[in-house]
């Protein structure tokens, strides 16, 4: 049996929208009508005084001198469960500016978030212009708008739909002035904004994983930024995230050109590196400490031993002693660091595994790398990885073959998929998006120098931005172990190719953690997703500092830190000034920072405890001097 759904209707005038809410329900549907005068004021109009009647006559709870700014007032902890709230056409009265309206909104969603179910909706109906968003046409300016959507964040709401109030729809419905006055509000060009809980930011402690490097095992302190972000599963074999549907996409349509193997055995995290061989700036340096036997508590049987990192282990949450020591790092000549590529492994694989002439092995994970902010640039992705030994010669077919058969399955995959492009030159790898995906590429000495980078058009892409490169095919030597054979291997960034395909724009939604996300995804359907939170508010806010006089600045460190900082909220990172002084020759720099979370609900509050705080990290961790 449906469970009774219930609806809280305030600020109501002449009760016309609730009798018509009520006549459309059906029986499984409780509805409490509120207004915010008095029984007998209200009643002096006809209008209200037969919906009233009807109402009740229908069994609609009607109550009255109702505050929707403090509802927790008015219904007992048992009734404070609404499963949809409604306010239309909100207004303080009379001339209230939009200060005064922005604070009526601002209270009236706290005052929601006491009394709605976790999965509730509020509906706010505004005149055309009020909300700010750019769902009004025209827009207003920000400033002289009800900024409807940043009043919700305060109490944790994010904006999930919004569609036009057409009034002719309501059967019945007369809008009323702010309490019940003759002249009512326009509604031609109003929109109803929906919103709905977002999870809260959360408070991740620090954690020591373990993993076994060289037949030792190895603990090692997981960076703040990838807290959230490590052995979250999505390639498991129950997962529905489009990152795997995609690689086994990938993988079904290549085992029919290919005879193909996956890599079972385990690949760790971290990867043994020279500085001298690897970019320092971008990559994230471990110090492990390394174990012959760790202890059963630490090694024991728990989630951690899943298909995404076979070996890793979690241990006891770490103290503020043991952060400090991956920046002892600096002073090794040798160091362990974050894998940011499984191209690392291609050698020691083929000399590891019974490679056969013409078989197609299959390693996937994820990686990870320090990178400027941008809503297309991952810090961490998964990466699938084809290696193909071959007989020396042949290295040019088999590259065909993999561009054609990859090109055949991402095509099919979305029909606003139109074409590839591949780009064959070297040189011509030097846009942002080639560098982010193969830096590592790129630092690898043994790879041929001609390299295909694979880049991906749809039908909607700008014309005059550059097409988003998702992955690399070359061929290299095969070493040692035969020098009649030779590696061919394709490196795909699932998700990136992912974003492509489902139409998302921002990397970050991919690692949500709101069911929202992923429920559009069941079964392994792929399709364009639908944010479930749309116009989110941003903030703006500048730093300007002295840079040291004998350190050159670490842009990417800047970057990094306003990632961890910020919990990935800041969006953009963009140098405004950049100034030497005539006398003393230091520079300063002048950077503007943009807040703006894809999932939660951001705050103004929140931003400036953040900025705060980062300016603090950056001034200690970069020596710079604040202006």
């Amino acid at each position: 049996m449906r469970p009774i759904r219930r609806f809280l209707l305030v600020g109501e005038g002449n009760f016309s929208f609730s009798a018509s809410l009520c006549d459309a329900s059906d029986h499984g549907t409780h509805i409490t009508a509120t207004c915010y005068e008095s029984e007998e004021r209200v009643s002096r109009q006809t209008l209200a005084k037969n919906n009233i009647q009807h109402l009740r006559g229908k069994g609609v709870e009607v109550c009255f001198c109702v505050d929707c700014t403090k509802l927790k007032d008015y219904f007992l902890p048992a009734k404070r469960n609404f499963d949809c709230i409604f306010f239309n056409f909100p207004h303080c009265g009379r001339k209230a500016g939009v200060t005064k309206n922005r604070e009526l909104l601002a209270k009236f969603f706290c005052s929601c978030a006491d009394v709605l179910t976790e999965e509730g909706e509020v509906h706010v109906a505004l005149c055309k212009g009020q909300g700010g968003t750019p769902a009004d046409q025209p827009m207003r300016e920000w400033h002289n708008s009800w900024q409807v959507v940043a009043m919700a964040a305060g109490a944790g709401f994010i904006l999930s739909d919004v569609h036009p109030f057409n009034s002719e729809d309501v059967h019945g419905y007369k809008c009323t002035g702010y309490r019940s006055q003759d002249k009512s509000f326009s509604v031609e060009g109003a929109l109803n904004h929906i919103f709905t809980r977002s999870l809260p930011f959360p408070h991740p402690r620090p954690v020591i994983c373990q993993t076994e490097l060289e037949g030792k095992w190895v603990s090692f302190q997981v960076p703040e930024i990838f807290m959230d972000k490590i052995n979250r599963g999505f390639l498991d074999t129950k997962s529905d995230h489009p990152v795997r549907t995609i690689n086994e996409k990938l993988i079904a349509q290549l085992s029919q050109a290919f005879p193909l193997q996956r890599v079972d055995h385990s690949l760790s995290l971290l990867h043994q590196g020279h500085l001298s061989a690897v970019s320092q700036s971008n990559t994230f340096w471990i110090i492990p400490n390394t174990e012959q036997n760790p202890s059963s508590e630490s090694i024991g049987k728990g989630t951690a031993r899943g298909v995404l990192f076979p070996g890793l282990h979690f241990c006891k949450d770490i103290g503020q002693d043991d952060r400090m020591k991956a920046q002892e790092g600096d002073q090794l000549s040798e160091h362990y660091c974050l894998r940011s590529s499984l191209l690392v492994y291609v050698q020691d694989v083929v000399r590891r595994l019974s490679f056969l002439p013409g078989t197609l092995h299959v390693l996937t994970g994820p990686v990870f790398r320090k990178c400027l902010i941008s809503p297309h640039t991952l810090p961490v992705f998964h990466e699938t990885l084809f290696i193909c030994e071959v007989d020396k010669g042949t290295e040019g077919s088999y590259i065909q073959m993999l561009m054609d058969n990859l090109k055949n399955t991402i095509s099919s995959l979305l029909p606003s998929l139109s074409c590839f492009t591949l780009n064959s030159m070297v040189q011509e790898a030097k846009s942002s998006e080639t560098i982010e995906l193969n830096d590592s590429v790129m630092a690898e000495p043994q790879l041929d120098k001609t390299q295909y980078f694979i880049c991906v058009k749809t039908d909607t892409s700008d014309s005059k931005a550059s097409d988003p490169c998702i992955g690399a095919i070359s061929a290299a030597p095969c070493g040692p172990v035969n020098s009649e054979l030779g590696i061919v291997f394709a490196s795909v960034n699932l998700d990136l190719l992912a974003m492509q395909i489902c139409g998302i724009s921002d990397w970050r939604m991919l690692w949500t953690l709101d069911e929202r996300f992923l429920n559009q995804f069941i079964g392994g359907e792929l399709g364009p997703f639908k944010s479930f939170s749309l116009h989110p508010p941003s903030y703006v806010h500048d730093v300007s500092f002295w840079v040291p006089e004998w350190e050159q600045f670490d842009e990417i460190a800047f970057h990094t830190i306003a990632r961890c900082v910020s919990q990935e909220t800041v969006m953009s990172i963009q140098l405004l000034d950049s100034f030497q002084h005539p006398e003393t020759g230091q520079t300063s720099l002048c950077y503007r920072l943009t807040f703006q979370s894809c999932d939660k609900a951001l705050t103004r509050q929140k931003v400036a405890e953040m900025q705060m705080q980062f300016r603090k990290e950056v001034q200690q961790c970069l020596h710079i001097t604040l202006r």
